[in-house]
């Protein structure tokens, strides 16, 4: 006579329902007591075979937009960019996809943790740009799975796909040392996330290999957005501060802000002081001059996060793994 999930539960020493709900990829258990019944069930010989919730699953995944600022997130098409690249995962498999903000300094995360527990919620995709790891850790104790875009947190374990910032910032410096054959500068975001401060890893990476020392070059720090990139590089300018002879800037919106506040004093660009950004938004295509950079491919990131959530939803015994998306360097006129 095979195992019955009543016979689980009484191993286990916990309720059928909760052994129900775990091994038909239902929400309202803990991932720990998930993979506890799961395990259990191997080892006693459950037949999964009766369990139909693996063909369709029954719910909604929710996209969490997390914001710390509006400073860094500002920028909706890179919204639209992810919540295509779920859409398009999800109704593939006929899951629902919702879409919904959190703002740090308006919401309150204790209530929205607990509607999220007790909504249709099957798994969450967390844009995490501007997370804390304390609050990221908050997500992961969710009785449902959760991968985390566009960061990582080495002692969260959850699924995570982001881009590989030190190797992009590492080939756009060593693109424009090539180019300009000079010590780079570096334009960096007077708001700090670990996106930014895994391509100063690169940045420096880069300088070093080329036989240049980090300490010889120059960094400015700048608000990042456009107004206040191209206000604070004007006061710089102004102040007369030392200019490198070409930058690398943490993103396009700082480094098409820098662009302006050049062009506004008489520097040219790339004649003068050449430029790189990184990210490839859309306005870096055409804006004069057009913006070299590294092209971030966000829909496909999301499709991947979309996937393995999924995937995740449907094996969570299986161990978390990270996805890093290589960027690739976009050559146009601004270098």
């Amino acid at each position: 006579m095979s195992t019955t999930a009543k016979d689980l539960a009484q191993k286990l020493g916990i309720s059928q329902t909760a052994v129900s709900m775990a091994l038909h990829n239902k929400p309202g258990v803990s991932t720990e007591t998930r993979q506890k019944i799961l395990r259990a069930a191997e080892k006693y010989g459950y037949d999964m075979s009766r369990i139909k919730g693996n063909r369709a699953l029954e719910g909604t995944i929710y996209v969490v937009l997390y914001k710390t600022t509006n400073a860094i997130l500002s920028y909706s098409p890179i919204f639209d960019e992810l919540s295509l690249g779920v859409q398009n995962v999800a109704s593939a498999e006929n899951i629902r996809v919702r879409i919904t903000p959190f703002w740090e300094r308006n919401d309150d995360l204790n209530r929205f943790l607990e509607d999220l527990r007790v909504s249709d919620c099957i798994g969450v995709i967390l844009v995490g740009t501007e997370i804390s790891q304390d609050n990221c850790r908050k997500f992961t104790r969710l009785p449902f799975p959760v991968v985390l875009l566009d960061s990582s947190f080495d002692n969260i374990g959850c699924d995570c796909c982001l881009i590989n910032n030190v190797g992009g910032a590492h080939q756009a410096v060593n693109y424009l040392i090539a180019r300009r054959n000079c010590q780079p500068g570096y334009i960096r975001s007077a708001y700090h996330i670990p996106n930014f401060s895994e391509r100063l890893v690169g940045f420096k990476k880069a300088v070093r290999e080329n036989g240049m020392s980090f300490s010889r070059s120059i960094i400015h720090k700048i608000s990042p957005s456009i107004e206040g990139s191209v206000t604070d590089m004007l006061e710089l300018i102004d102040s007369g501060t030392q200019l490198a002879d070409a930058y690398f800037c943490d993103n396009d919106i700082i480094a098409i802000g820098a662009i302006r506040a050049l062009k506004l004093r008489g520097i040219r660009v790339p004649e003068d002081i050449g430029i790189i950004g990184f990210d490839n938004i859309s306005e870096a295509r055409i804006f004069d001059p057009s913006l070299t950079t590294m092209d971030v491919p966000r829909t496909y990131m999301a499709e991947c996060a979309t996937r393995q959530l999924i995937h995740r939803i449907r094996h969570p015994q299986q161990p978390p793994i990270k996805i890093e998306v290589p960027p690739v360097l976009i050559k146009r006129f601004s270098l």
